[in-house]
């Protein structure tokens, strides 16, 4: 009796597992990249990202689809910004240079969120120190907050009533897009660059 009632109990646990895997494998099955993917989005992926129109440090105006031609970092930030964005842009351009070495290509880029200071000129200065092949982006005071807007960045010029070296509050999220895919996942200031360019590859590998 107490055999049968082992087998029964058994038999019902491998049933619960398996409704248990299906339920859990089923919605991941439409997403290629689901085993990437650490960050939720409310909403879903799909509400971040879209078109943008900027000039970039060369002096050309161009569009997302000039841009976003390989899988690609997105960091919001400014040049002027005094300890933030350089340690981040760093770090983002370090997890570039591994994905390098591991025969992974990605583009950094940087757009700025001040655009009464950063001309294309301080813009190519500033990538050409973070990374030879980063790509800054700025722009008038409409296409940085369209842009902005687009991939729900946050920033704010502190009014303290200095019109030169003001700063800037802005969030700090780096955004990897890619090709006829868009936005795919955010990361926080909080990784390594080993950690970024691992999960960065995941992707890639996906693709």
């Amino acid at each position: 009796m107490s055999r049968s009632i082992s087998i029964v109990a058994l038999v019902l646990v491998i049933g619960a597992l398996g409704a248990s895997w299906y339920v859990t494998r089923t919605p991941e099955s439409d997403d290629q990249f689901a085993q990437c993917r650490m960050g939720a989005v409310a909403g879903g992926s799909s509400v971040i990202g879209g078109p943008f129109e900027l000039v970039s440090e060369t002096g050309e105006t161009v569009t997302d689809k000039d841009v976003i031609t390989e899988p690609s970092l997105l960091y919001f930030g400014y040049t002027f910004c005094p300890d933030v964005c350089p340690l981040d842009t760093a770090r983002n351009a370090e997890a570039i240079t591994l994905l390098e070495e591991r025969g992974q290509m990605v583009q950094p880029v940087f757009i700025s969120v001040d655009s009464d200071r950063d001309t294309p000129e301080t813009m190519a200065e500033f990538t050409d120190i973070m990374h030879p092949r980063m790509l800054g982006l700025t722009g008038s005071a409409e296409q940085v907050k369209a842009a902005s807007q687009a991939y729900r960045t946050y920033y704010k010029k502190q009014d303290d009533g200095d019109p030169e070296y003001f700063l800037i509050d802005h969030s700090t999220f780096s955004y990897l897009v890619l090709p006829e895919h868009g936005f795919v996942e955010y990361f926080k200031r909080d990784l390594t660059p080993e950690q970024m360019a691992d999960r960065i590859g995941c992707f890639i590998s996906k693709m």
